[in-house]
C-alpha cells in the first residue's frame, strides 16, 4: 500500500444558506486516504454522513456553500469546472448509492448503462464498451451475467440491483470508491455478502473507499479505520480495532452498546437517549452534551479540547482531555 495519499480532505465544511436558513452540514471534516485502504465513516442518519461524500462529488445543491480542500490523486478538485469535474465522476472517482432504484435509471437496461458510462469516459466503441459491462457483471458475481445484462433495473433483486449498482461504480477503475450506505436497504445475508464481495474487488482493483454508515457491525468488518461523525463533526477516529475495543467518546461508547449482537439474548439493550439535533440551532460546546451521562459545564463552553494518542487516535472530548472528569 503506497504511502501517498489518493484522497486528501482537509476542514471541510459544508453549509446549506436557504432564505433565513442557515445550517452548518458537516464542520471542519479532514482525513486521507491511501491506495487499498477503507476509512468509514459512522454515524446516526443526520450527522454529515452522505452530505460529506456528495461535497467531493461535487452532488449538492447550488445552495450548498463548500469550503476547505480536496486532493484526489494529488489535484485540488474543489471548485473545479462543472466539465472537468464531470470528467472526475465515474472515472478518477466513483459512487455507490444506498439505493440502487434511485441511481439506475428505470428506461436503460443495466448492460446500455454501465457501457454508456466506459464509452463516454475511455472513449471505446459501443461493442467493446458492453464486452466490458458482462465482465464487470460475473466479476460482481452477478449469477447469468449475459442474461442480466439485458435486464431493467425494476427486473433484478435489491441485492442484484446492488451489484449492478457496484459494477457500474467500477466500471472506469476508480482510485476511490465512495459507498453510501450501500447494504441498508438490503437483508442481513445480502449485506454480508455485499461487504465480501467489496472486500474482494478493493483487493482486486487496489482502490481506496471511503464507507458511510450508521451499521457498527458493517463498520467492523470492511474498515481499516473509522471515523466517528455526531452533528457534522468527526468527535473520534482512529483504526478499526482501536475504536471497536476501546472508543473513547461518550458517543462513540453510545452507539457500540446500542448495537444488537448475538450474545445479548435475554439482557436488556442499552440506547441513546434523546434525538440528534438540530443542525441549524446547535448547542454551544460539545453538539452531544444534551445526550450525554458524563456533561459537565465544561462541556458547554466552546473550543471542546481534541486529544490525539501516540497511535494517531483522536477524540473531541473533555472527559478525554481532561482525566478528572470521568
Amino acid at each position: 500500500m503506497s504511502d501517498d495519499p489518493v484522497l486528501r480532505v482537509e476542514d471541510l465544511n459544508v453549509r446549506f444558506r436557504r432564505r433565513n436558513v442557515d445550517v452548518p452540514a458537516v464542520n471542519d471534516a479532514s482525513f486521507s486516504l491511501r491506495r487499498g485502504e477503507t476509512l468509514t465513516i459512522l454515524g446516526e442518519s443526520g450527522s454529515g454522513k452522505s452530505v460529506s461524500l456528495k461535497a467531493l462529488m461535487g452532488l449538492l445543491p447550488s445552495y450548498a456553500e463548500i469550503t476547505g480542500k480536496i486532493w484526489l490523486n494529488g489535484t485540488e478538485i474543489l471548485g473545479l469546472p462543472a466539465a472537468a469535474l464531470a470528467k472526475l465522476r465515474g472515472g478518477a472517482v466513483s459512487m455507490i448509492f444506498q439505493e440502487p432504484m434511485a441511481a439506475l435509471d428505470p428506461v436503460y437496461t443495466i448492460g446500455e448503462q454501465i457501457a454508456e458510462t466506459i464509452v463516454q469516459h475511455e472513449g471505446v466503441d459501443r461493442r467493446t464498451a458492453m464486452k466490458r459491462a458482462l465482465d464487470l457483471l460475473e466479476q460482481v458475481k452477478i449469477p447469468s451475467a449475459a442474461r442480466r445484462l439485458k435486464n431493467y433495473p425494476h427486473e433484478m433483486s435489491g441485492g442484484m440491483r446492488q451489484r449492478a449498482m457496484i459494477a457500474l461504480a467500477l466500471a472506469c477503475s476508480p482510485s476511490v470508491l465512495l459507498a453510501d450506505e450501500p447494504t441498508t436497504a438490503l437483508d442481513v445475508t445480502v449485506q454480508i455478502q455485499i461487504l465480501l464481495l467489496l472486500r474482494q474487488l478493493q483487493e482486486e482493483f487496489g482502490m481506496a473507499i471511503v464507507f458511510v454508515t450508521h451499521d457498527v457491525g458493517a463498520a467492523a468488518e470492511i474498515s481499516d479505520r473509522i471515523a466517528v461523525m455526531y452533528a457534522g463533526r468527526f468527535v473520534e477516529s482512529g483504526t478499526s480495532r482501536e475504536i471497536i475495543r476501546s472508543p473513547q467518546h461518550p458517543y462513540t461508547q453510545g452507539l457500540l452498546s446500542s448495537t444488537v449482537h448475538g450474545g445479548m439474548r435475554g439482557t436488556k439493550l442499552v440506547t441513546i437517549p434523546g434525538t440528534p439535533p438540530n443542525l441549524a440551532e446547535l448547542p454551544p460546546g460539545c453538539a452531544f452534551a444534551p445526550r450525554c451521562r458524563y456533561t459537565t459545564e465544561a462541556c458547554r463552553r466552546p473550543d471542546i479540547p481534541v486529544t490525539i494518542a501516540e497511535s494517531g487516535a483522536m477524540a473531541r472530548c473533555v472527559r478525554v482531555a481532561e482525566p478528572v472528569f470521568a
